[in-house]
């Protein structure tokens, strides 16, 4: 894992051809980890059946306050270490890789010990009934058992990104989506561990993966390596990642909260099958949502470097492909689904009632998409160039402004609709959101980069 001057690369290269560097391997492993959430849940439906599927759906706010404290290190971390490689305050950045280490283990212990230690009261707040509960138990308990693991696998992951390999970082997601696509089926439908199966499938390959992720940092010719002195934590580098990375921690801790609520609704009026319909939306969603998710890190380093050297055009003009990129995806989401909504549904399970709870859910859910990567891209790129207070704004206004009160008005009036519509309606009013703070800061950095340009003439 060479050098190979990238950080200079960085601030010279062609911004189209570092977006595709960047972006290509980010979104080839974002796409590949989707299909595997979706394969997975195809393995669940069809191996265990609708209830499961039900049941895993009740996870998800206990998975996304996961990802929020693994996001609140990782995310800032590996945004911290581009501005740094953009100051070229190389030291630093080596520190960085230590220090995430540490509070990565730190933050895995806190979370699963006391998750673990309520499990069972906690998902049934989140809207486990005596039938999906057992599902949901089992699942989350092998999950959490190995949470540390999956914090230090995404929080090495982001910084070899940031790094300047992202092929590596690619190639980590891929080598644990095939080792799980491998696992899933075997231990579900032949070693017939039910929905523990696909939770151990997830865990092995994560661990696996580790170890591999482990080995690439301690190579002698690495830019970043392990070295002594590097894992005591320093407030310089601790308290700047978690500002940074607060923004992405809210957004996944703020998710929690609205599937908890997403899912009280759904399952007053519709039952257990309406919970498991979203299930079947969220995974789709999650597909497109992961893909964008994949531009704005091959975004992030890019913005960062040149933002930390004070190249302004070079910044917005990552920025302005990204928006392309991010639309482009969500159209071809918004066309599929749209077009095909029976055809998605009926991948994850033959019950002919939950698809037709899911069908309506898909169509309302993607009818603002077309929309949605231009905000997901001004949010993360908010938190790029360490304005995570903009991110954070953006994310809790959409979530907690607008989501959460719609999702407890609408459904009053239209019941299950008015659950779905709930999203498309805070989606678009976060969009405009978007566009407003998006354009005061595109023209700050626009006129300031027009100044260098004239003092460096002169």
């Amino acid at each position: 894992m060479k050098n190979d001057n990238t950080p200079i690369n960085l601030g010279t290269e062609n911004v189209g051809k570092l977006l595709t560097q960047y972006a290509l391997p980010a979104i080839i492993a974002m796409t590949a980890s989707s299909l595997y959430n979706i394969t997975d849940s195809i393995f669940i439906g069809h191996g265990v059946g609708p209830l499961a599927l039900s049941g895993l759906a009740i996870t998800f706010p206990l998975m996304n306050l996961g990802a929020a404290f693994g996001s609140l290190v990782g995310v800032g971390a590996s945004s911290l270490l581009s501005i740094r490689m953009g100051q070229k305050n190389y030291s630093a950045a080596n520190d960085i890789l230590g220090n995430t280490l540490t509070l990565n283990l730190l933050m895995g212990v806190l979370f699963s010990i006391p998750a673990l230690f309520y499990l069972g009261p906690i998902l049934e707040f989140f809207g486990a009934s005596a039938d999906t509960l057992p599902y949901a138990y089992d699942f989350m308990v092998i999950i959490l058992l190995g949470n540390v693991v999956t914090h230090m696998y995404f929080g090495l992951n982001a910084l070899l990104r940031s790094a300047g390999h992202p092929q590596k970082a690619m190639m980590a997601t891929i080598f644990t989506v095939l080792i799980n696509l491998v696992l899933n089926p075997l231990f579900i439908f032949r070693f017939h561990w039910g929905i523990q199966g696909s939770a151990f499938a997830t865990i092995i390959s994560q661990v696996l993966v580790l170890c591999w992720q482990i080995h690439l940092f301690n190579n002698k010719d690495s830019f970043i390596r392990w070295k002594k002195g590097i894992y005591k934590l320093k407030g310089s580098i601790v308290w700047p990642s978690l500002s940074i990375g607060l923004s992405p921690f809210l957004m996944n801790a703020a998710s929690c909260l609205i599937v908890i609520i997403i899912n009280r609704q759904l399952l007053k009026y519709g039952g257990d099958l309406a919970v498991g319909a979203y299930g079947i939306v969220n995974r789709v969603a999650f597909l497109f949502v992961m893909i964008v998710m994949g531009v704005n890190q091959g975004m992030q380093p890019i913005a960062g470097y040149n933002y930390g050297a004070r190249l302004n055009d070079r910044v917005l003009k990552v920025l302005r492909r990204a928006v392309l990129w991010a639309s482009a995806i969500m159209v071809v989401g918004f066309l599929v689904v749209e077009l095909f909504p029976h055809m998605v549904a009926a991948l994850f399970t033959t019950e002919e009632n939950l698809v037709a709870i899911a069908v309506p859910g898909l169509r309302w859910v993607f009818a603002i998409y077309p929309l949605v990567g231009f905000q997901m891209v001004t949010s993360a790129f908010f938190q790029s160039i360490g304005k995570s207070e903009k991110s954070i704004f953006l994310a809790m206004t959409r979530q907690v402004l607008f989501l959460i009160p719609f999702l407890l008005i609408f459904p009053n009036y239209w019941g299950i609709t008015g659950v779905w519509t709930s999203m498309t309606v805070s989606d678009f009013i976060s969009v405009l959101l978007s566009a407003i703070l998006l354009y005061w800061e595109y023209n700050k950095l626009h006129d300031y980069g027009q100044q260098t340009k004239f003092l460096t003439k002169t």
